[in-house]
């Protein structure tokens, strides 16, 4: 899975209300998520994101409440994966159970800068910043969470390995 994006970049301490402000909870459609993700920390960012751009963070990116919508929003907005100097543990697990890959490299994020473009090889875990031609190595997934991801996520990955299908 190899990505390449326009980077949006944002602090350290980015929490899930900043994400997704609680007044937009009564929904879990990604798409309408989407329309007021970041909107209290960047009020272009909705209007502005193209599918693929690449969210870049500082440290403990994705504090605070262990809400799904957080990731859901990012996702629907088109944000192709999240690098940060690290994140909040449930908001990992909440990105992989939903298929939002996001990788911890405190360099790349530190180096990166707003309209940068990153290329992103998922498998090998390598971040390349076509600004500056500078490689940064995160750790790969392992493959069992590469399925997850290329499944869309956590339940449709269930799906698939059980051979449950959804009609209607």
């Amino acid at each position: 899975m190899q990505f390449e994006g326009k980077v949006w970049k944002y602090g350290d301490n980015i929490d899930t209300d900043v994400i997704i402000p609680a007044r937009y909870l009564v929904t879990t459609d990604p798409q309408q998520l989407a329309l007021h993700c970041m909107e209290d920390a960047d009020t272009m960012f909705a209007s502005k994101v193209q599918p693929g751009d690449i969210m870049v963070g500082g440290s403990n990116f994705g504090c605070g409440s262990s809400r799904e919508h957080a990731p859901i929003s990012i996702k629907g907005a088109g944000i192709s994966c999240i690098i940060a100097e690290s994140f909040a543990r449930i908001f990992f697990r909440n990105a992989i159970n939903i298929g939002l890959p996001i990788l911890e490299s405190p360099e790349a994020a530190r180096d990166a800068e707003k309209d940068d473009v990153l290329s992103v090889d998922l498998v090998a875990g390598i971040i390349t910043n076509m600004r500056t031609g500078k490689t940064y190595q995160a750790s790969p997934y392992p493959p069992f969470v590469l399925e997850i991801i290329n499944a869309g996520g956590l339940v449709p990955y269930t799906r698939n390995v059980l051979g449950i299908e959804i009609t209607g």
